[in-house]
């Protein structure tokens, strides 16, 4: 079964002080662009092919998803949506979520997944 690497978008886009905060829609753009090639490329030692989903909120909530990345707009929490994925995901298939939020990485660790800091994308 194909892994699904889930990115929490605000928090990869927020470890990177490049002035996102003044464009957050425009900075998890150029993150969706910059994670195009994952799904035939892989990631933090998981081989190709991987889904990659890219959870989005708050002022980035409309983004649309790209040819190789499906984005999920959170109706509330981003960590909630992520951990919900996990949950839905995990029994069928590895979960890997890339975020440094330690709060959502003990979640989700505690569902089985694995996770990979920011920099394993940027």
């Amino acid at each position: 079964m194909i892994p699904l690497v889930i990115i929490d978008a605000a928090n990869v886009v927020g470890s990177v002080p490049d002035g996102w905060w003044r464009d957050r829609a425009g900075a998890t753009e150029r993150l969706r662009d910059s994670l195009a090639a994952l799904p035939s490329t892989g990631v933090g030692g998981l081989e190709p092919p991987i889904d990659v989903v890219m959870v989005v909120e708050g002022k980035a909530r409309d983004v649309a998803p790209s040819p190789t990345i499906r984005v999920v707009p959170a109706t509330g929490s981003g960590d909630d949506t992520i951990v919900d994925l996990v949950r839905e995901e995990s029994g069928s298939r590895s979960c890997v979520v890339v975020t440094a939020d330690r709060g959502l990485r003990s979640r989700v660790t505690d569902l089985g997944a694995s996770v990979l800091g920011p920099s394993s994308v940027r």
